[in-house]
């Protein structure tokens, strides 16, 4: 009995406690690949995407995951690349830890533990010691196979030194993994209500949670992965640089501004990454929107002569 409690004590920590480990770049185990049994509930999600074949549809439902999408897109995108990973713009306490909560709801992690990942890929990008880079690894293992491993599950603390400071962003990068959980149940209830109290929209809670929970969860995970492998892949190149990134209009359009992924490497720490005017970028519109009403201030602009300089503009991460 005891070998059993141990056991599932030792699966609740795998599932929902980030690893902060001293050590950044070896596992504690010294293993490699895809942890199994850490990835299961990331499959779980995937598996029950399959139950609108039982649940069905409505109109309300789709609209609700679609939002859902949007809303925690926008809390990666923002938040926990643009602010958290390269401090792009600043933001009080109260809102870094409502919009950390909400980037955690997508199943990416935790914040500090995403952005030490992707300030390493700045530094490393399309070398060998680029965790996701498709020129070296491939695309499956650019796109997916990275996050679920052993040797990625701790959260380089390196790399977050300037974030180390604030004890509730440390606290919910550590147990960011049960958030999306948490998330699920307020989602089934929010939709058991409407099935009591609103039928006319036609849902109910195992359909809302299935469409604005599960669906919504997976598409989000991936067309966010996607800026690692297809934007590295595909797409054009407005300024030459030492990696693959690219521009790519229809990633740009599913992740709201992330597309511009040659844009964003040629200079990182601006907080827009459409260049342009017609580069659709709604991740900057909004923050815009945002710093009008004092939610954010102080958005890094984008330098004229940086934008129409062909050279390659090298940004540190903060110390």
């Amino acid at each position: 009995m005891g070998k059993f409690i141990s056991f599932l004590k030792s699966l609740f920590v795998t599932w929902f406690s980030s690893d902060y480990s001293v050590l950044a770049d070896v596992p504690a185990d010294n293993k490699k690949g895809i942890d199994w049994a850490a990835a299961a509930p990331f499959i779980l999600f995937h598996l029950m995407c399959f139950g609108i074949i039982w649940v069905g549809w409505s109109p309300f439902a789709v609209i609700f995951a679609a939002a859902f999408y949007v809303v925690r897109m926008f809390g990666i995108t923002a938040f926990y690349h643009r602010y958290f990973a390269h401090r792009a713009f600043k933001s009080n306490r109260f809102f870094t830890f409502l919009f950390a909560f909400l980037g955690c709801s997508a199943m990416q992690k935790g914040p500090l533990w995403w952005a030490a990942i992707h300030r390493h890929h700045h530094i490393y990008a399309d070398t060998k010691d680029d965790i996701h880079s498709p020129k070296i690894h491939g695309f499956l293992w650019s796109h997916i196979g990275w996050i679920l491993a052993h040797e990625n599950k701790r959260t380089r603390v390196e790399y977050i030194k300037d974030w180390q400071k604030f004890p509730e962003i440390v606290f919910i990068d550590k147990f960011a993994l049960a958030i999306p959980f948490v998330v699920a149940v307020g989602v089934f209830l929010l939709g058991h209500v409407l099935f009591y109290y609103a039928p006319w929209l036609h849902t109910n809670g195992m359909q809302l949670l299935v469409w604005g929970v599960f669906v919504s969860t997976v598409v989000c995970s991936h067309a966010t992965f996607s800026i690692n492998s297809i934007d590295h892949m595909f797409g054009s190149r407005r300024y030459e640089m030492p990696n693959t990134s690219r521009n790519n209009v229809l990633m740009a359009i599913l992740t709201l501004g992330e597309g511009w992924h040659n844009n964003h490497h040629h200079y990182a720490i601006t907080a827009r990454a459409g260049f342009y005017w017609w580069e659709i970028d709604i991740t900057y519109y909004v923050l815009v929107i945002l710093s009008w009403i004092g939610i954010v201030k102080d958005l890094r602009p984008l330098p004229k002569n940086i934008r129409d300089s062909g050279q390659y503009v090298k940004t540190a991460p903060p110390a």
